[in-house]
């Protein structure tokens, strides 16, 4: 899907609409000192492997990608409704 870079959206710190900048939000780098994955790496350990199954098929053949707006005016950062798109491209 192409999308403009740049939309003119309402923002609520302004109160009026204004110029946002759309780019795509990318997830982060995972912490291992999470209190799920610390107790998912205390759930694998020893005797009895691993405890989920993995999954080996995907059903799916998009992703769900999810564009995040910034105000021009504020720098105030929102995100869009997520949609399942193969790709993303802006114009």
């Amino acid at each position: 899907m192409k999308m403009k870079k740049e939309l003119n959206k309402y923002c609520p710190r302004c109160n009026k609409y204004t110029i946002h900048t759309i780019s795509l939000y990318k997830k982060g780098r995972e912490s291992s000192m999470r209190q799920g994955a610390r107790r998912y790496e205390r759930k694998k350990k020893g005797y009895g492997g691993q405890p989920k199954p993995i999954q080996k098929r995907f059903s799916k053949n998009t992703k769900k990608l999810t564009p995040r707006i910034k105000c021009k005016q504020c720098g105030r950062m929102d995100f869009m409704k997520s949609m399942r798109l193969k790709r993303l491209e802006f114009i």
